[in-house]
């Protein structure tokens, strides 16, 4: 993984992402060959920097590294993934919405 200051807390089920006690994450689910992204959160003082697109690039080079499929059911990761096409394309994208 690239040095951007993010981490992979596993037993969290996040990426994460703290500066000055703040705490930017990526809530996934973790499936047998699958990741799922849940939910993006990046507190309003942190904002704007691409903190964001970070935590979405994270979880694409663990996919990437591990064989998973990401499946993008937050609305944030499933944007950023859209727009980032030379990223998106490094993995398998289950595009489904999220069930009901």
């Amino acid at each position: 993984m690239t040095d951007t200051g993010v981490v992979d807390e596993i037993d969290h089920h996040r990426f994460a992402y703290e500066e000055d006690g703040r705490l930017a994450q990526l809530v996934y689910q973790a499936e047998p060959g699958r990741l799922v992204l849940v939910h993006t959160e990046v507190p309003e003082e942190l904002g704007g920097r691409g903190i964001a697109g970070r935590l979405v690039q994270a979880a694409v080079e663990r996919a990437a590294a591990s064989g998973e499929t990401i499946a993008p059911w937050c609305p944030y990761a499933r944007k950023w993934l859209s727009d980032h096409k030379e990223a998106a394309h490094t993995v398998a994208i289950d595009w489904r919405a999220r069930p009901s």
